[in-house]
């Protein structure tokens, strides 16, 4: 079980005081994922969430027509996974280790129970996991704009030229 000194030590737990870590930390435990691990499966059940200490790990979509398409790279002290906050609970990407990868997991039954209990440490953790979830959608939305650019926009010939009107010749 990771301590809440050591929880302390990251970055995105920054908002969370003492008292709320030593609760978080009741509720992980360590893992360890070799390179190549499955972590999550896209639609299955969302019963869990990591705190990256070490390592990558890929998120991917099932795209039709196109297979996996890696979403995002996850490394050390993102946190992966939310789904278990939101009904239906399940998983809407999935994520694969790239390296070893060690991490804390906590068990999302064990955190419904102690934000049920403690509705102030139900608050800090969920806006912990919101402010991780719009670090995410911002991310997602500059690759989607970098896919999905118009090549012209990036043209460095200078600024286009505008047609002005003839006049009376």
């Amino acid at each position: 079980m990771p301590t809440s000194d050591e929880l302390s030590t990251f970055a995105r737990l920054d908002k969370l005081s003492r008292r709320d870590l030593s609760t978080l930390a009741q509720a992980g435990r360590d893992v360890s994922f070799p390179a190549g691990h499955r972590i999550i499966v896209e639609g299955q059940v969302a019963q869990r969430c990591w705190l990256i200490r070490d390592g990558r790990i890929l998120l991917n979509a099932q795209v039709a027509g196109q297979g996996e398409v890696v979403v995002q790279t996850l490394g050390s002290g993102d946190l992966l996974g939310w789904s278990w906050l939101v009904p239906p609970y399940r998983w809407h990407f999935g994520a694969v280790t790239t390296e070893p990868v060690d991490a804390v997991e906590f068990d999302a039954e064990t955190l419904a129970e102690f934000a049920a209990a403690d509705p102030r440490f139900g608050h800090a953790l969920t806006l912990t996991l919101f402010e991780a979830l719009l670090d995410r959608l911002q991310a997602t939305r500059a690759r989607l704009l970098d896919l999905y650019r118009n090549p012209a926009e990036t043209c460095t010939a200078g600024p286009p030229r505008i047609a002005v009107g003839r006049g009376g010749r």
